[in-house]
C-alpha cells in the first residue's frame, strides 16, 4: 500500500526514480491519473502497461512524485559562500561582509565559526556540508516520542485505526500534547517513505487485514472501498502537512 500525492505536483524529496518502461509523457498521465485517485489497474489499461508496472512505479516513492532538491532562498548559495571567502582573504570583518551580501552579522559569524573559523574557511566544503545538512529530514514526532510510539503501535496490532488511536489518545491524555497524534501524521508514518524510523510499517498489513475482513462481510468487494478510504486520509495529511 502506498500513501496518496499531495495536492502539490512534486515533493521536495532526494531520491532516484526508475522508469519501468514509462516515457516521461506516459509518466506525467500516471502521476495526473494516481492524483484523481485511479486505481492500479484504472492506470495500467489506460496506458496499456501490466498493472504490476503502474504499481511498482508509484511504490518506489511511496505515491509521492519526486522532485530536483532546491535550496531555499533563505539559505547562503554557493556564490555567497564564494565571496565570504575572498572576503576573508581580503580582510573583511564578518559584518562588513554581512552588509555587501544582504545578510545578518550573526548568519555570516556563525557560518564562518561552524566551518573552521577565518583561517580554515573554505566555500567549496562549506557549500557542501551545508547542501548534506538539508538532506536531513525532521525527525517524526513517533520517532522523537518513544512512548506514544509504543502507544500507537500497541493498538496498530489490535487492528485500531489511525482516526480511533488519535480520538483515544485525545480522551486520554486531554492536556498533554505530547502524547497526542493526529490520524493523518499516523498514516503518514505508515506510508510516507521519508518517515522510514518513525513506526514498525509492517503494522500496515493489520489495516489491510481488518478492512479486508470488513470486506468480506459485505460481498468481497473491499479493495475498491479500501482504497477508497487510504488514498482519502492520506490525501488530507498531505494536504495538511506538505
Amino acid at each position: 500500500m502506498i500513501n496518496a500525492p499531495p495536492t502539490d505536483d512534486h515533493v521536495i524529496v532526494e531520491a532516484k526514480v526508475r522508469d519501468y518502461g514509462f516515457s516521461p509523457a506516459q509518466q506525467d498521465e500516471i502521476w495526473r491519473r494516481w492524483r484523481e485517485g485511479q486505481s492500479f489497474s484504472l492506470i495500467g489499461r489506460a496506458l496499456g502497461a501490466p498493472m504490476q508496472h503502474a504499481r511498482r512505479f508509484l511504490s518506489q516513492s511511496g505515491g509521492v512524485r519526486l522532485a530536483p532538491r532546491k535550496r531555499s532562498e533563505r539559505h547562503l548559495s554557493g556564490s555567497e559562500r564564494e565571496e565570504m571567502s575572498r572576503g576573508i582573504a581580503a580582510g573583511e570583518s564578518a559584518r562588513q561582509l554581512a552588509k555587501r551580501l544582504g545578510r545578518s552579522p550573526s548568519t555570516v559569524s556563525r557560518e564562518i565559526a561552524r566551518n573552521g573559523g577565518r583561517d580554515r574557511y573554505r566555500a567549496a566544503s562549506a557549500d557542501a556540508i551545508a547542501y548534506e545538512r538539508g538532506l536531513r529530514p525532521k525527525q517524526a514526532k513517533l520517532a522523537q516520542r518513544p512512548a506514544l510510539r509504543a502507544l500507537v503501535e500497541a493498538k496498530l496490532a489490535l487492528c485500531w485505526s489511525p482516526e480511533q488511536i488519535a480520538g483515544w489518545l485525545r480522551r486520554l491524555f486531554p492536556e498533554d500534547a505530547s502524547m497526542q497524534i493526529s490520524h493523518e501524521a499516523i498514516y503518514l508514518s505508515l506510508y510516507d517513505p521519508r518517515r522510514r524510523q518513525a513506526i514498525d510499517r509492517s503494522l500496515t498489513q493489520r489495516l489491510r487485514s481488518k478492512a479486508a475482513r470488513v470486506g468480506q462481510a459485505v460481498g468481497g468487494q473491499h479493495d475498491d472501498r479500501l482504497r477508497g478510504r487510504e488514498l482519502g486520509a492520506l490525501r488530507d495529511a498531505f494536504i495538511r502537512t506538505a
